[in-house]
């Protein structure tokens, strides 16, 4: 029997997610709660889990907290096995100063791959939507036989500005890594089409120290991975492209097959959100042959009194809709709806409460928010801004955690 090769996985979940304030005003990015019951971080590593990667070190650093409490709660493996999941916060093992970058975050936790001694180590950030069999993309990294492997997926040529582009061959070598190019070079298939990062890597793990040190030792780089340890790769001709069009997923349906999103904006975390609520999803939560798992409380079932009724929409358990109408939202548990509110496209995470009469319309609500009787969220935007609340530029208002909406 041929042994299967060594792999250790890390999760870089260091960000800041200063585009996606004031919901990580208070959090790390990769814990802010999305669909409900999950935590943006739960996609990565369920699909780390259901690729059967098992051995998994999730770097972590700004406001790490109630992301450090998730994993622990949630994310326990067998140590029976060999198996785990942890956390690893920043330590200044090399010196009084945090992670300068993302590769600087793997650097200085150099003694987590000393310590597993993989043959692979791959690399994955820790907060867009999607699911991957990443042991599919680790099998054609074994296959090329070169250094590095990154997992592009195909944009709109005229779109692809927005993004980092992979310049590749016909063979999938990496020619060039463009940062925002003004002119995105087309795909040898499909010239209408570039190819995006998506920020998710697999390296040997040889030439991956290897890049880290030289990367350490020079005083002019970025010490990104993105921006400094793949271009490296590249123009020593040992990095490929992985097409994410190619990862085949258990349970995959038309809709929802090689979906994924980068929730990094207020806006595009909401549109990800209504993907979720049509007939036929975007993304498809219920998918059981590739689950999605989170931390599950143990709670009563939602309920609906006074004719209350909810149409498109997600509502988690232990919420009640005593009389109010929502349409095409999302609630987390233990959301309340009193008799005759509206709840129109919007977002409403842990215990808010939406009093009688209120209205709430294309909005987002974090954990504890009180919308009192007869007030309004989403209604009037410069109502909104003179509360102090976000307003994004595509017209979602967002308020704080704890906050209590009073009717003008």
């Amino acid at each position: 029997m041929t042994s299967r090769p060594k792999v250790l996985s890390i999760v870089l979940a260091g960000g800041e997610g200063k585009r996606l304030m004031p919901l990580t005003l208070d959090r790390a990015k990769p814990a802010v709660p999305f669909g409900g019951t999950l935590r943006l971080i739960d996609f990565v590593l369920s699909n780390m889990v259901n690729s059967s990667l098992l051995q998994v070190a999730v770097l972590t650093q700004y406001k790490s907290h109630s992301l450090d409490r998730h994993i622990t709660l949630t994310w326990r493996m067998s140590n029976m096995l060999g198996n785990f999941i942890t956390p690893v916060p920043a330590q200044q093992r090399l010196g009084p100063h945090w992670y300068q970058g993302s590769a600087d975050a793997i650097y200085q936790s150099m003694n987590l791959i000393r310590d597993a001694n993989p043959d692979y180590v791959v690399v994955f950030g820790a907060d867009n939507i999607y699911r991957m069999d990443i042991g599919q993309m680790l099998e054609a990294h074994i296959d090329s036989g070169l250094g590095a492997t990154v997992a592009g997926i195909r944009v709109p040529r005229a779109e692809a500005s927005a993004f980092g582009i992979i310049d590749a061959a016909p063979d999938k070598k990496i020619r060039q890594f463009l940062e925002k190019p003004a002119d995105p070079p087309g795909l040898p298939d499909s010239p209408d089409e570039s190819f995006a990062s998506m920020g998710n890597y697999i390296f040997n793990k040889d030439a991956l120290v290897a890049a880290l040190e030289a990367d350490a030792a020079d005083e002019n780089a970025r010490h990104d991975m993105g921006g400094d340890i793949i271009p490296a790769f590249v123009d020593k001709g040992e990095a490929q492209v992985y097409d994410f069009k190619d990862n085949e997923v258990a349970g995959a349906t038309e809709e929802d097959r090689n979906y994924w999103r980068d929730v990094g904006t207020i806006d595009a975390f909401f549109d990800a959100h209504m993907d979720l609520v049509a007939v036929k999803p975007n993304f498809n939560l219920y998918n059981d042959e590739w689950p999605i798992f989170s931390y599950q409380r143990q709670l009563p079932g939602a309920k609906f009194t006074l004719r209350g009724t909810a149409e498109d929409s997600i509502v988690s358990a232990g919420s009640i809709i005593s009389g109010g109408d929502v349409d095409s939202s999302v609630l987390s548990p233990k959301v309340r709806v009193d008799k005759w509110a509206k709840v129109e496209q919007s977002i409403l995470m842990d215990n808010a409460q939406v009093g009688r009469n209120a209205v709430v319309r294309r909005a987002i609500l974090d954990k504890n928010v009180v919308v009192e009787r007869g007030a309004e969220v989403g209604v009037d935007h410069e109502a909104d801004r003179a509360r102090g609340f976000t307003v994004s530029a595509g017209g979602i208002t967002v308020v704080p955690k704890d906050f209590v909406v009073k009717a003008v």
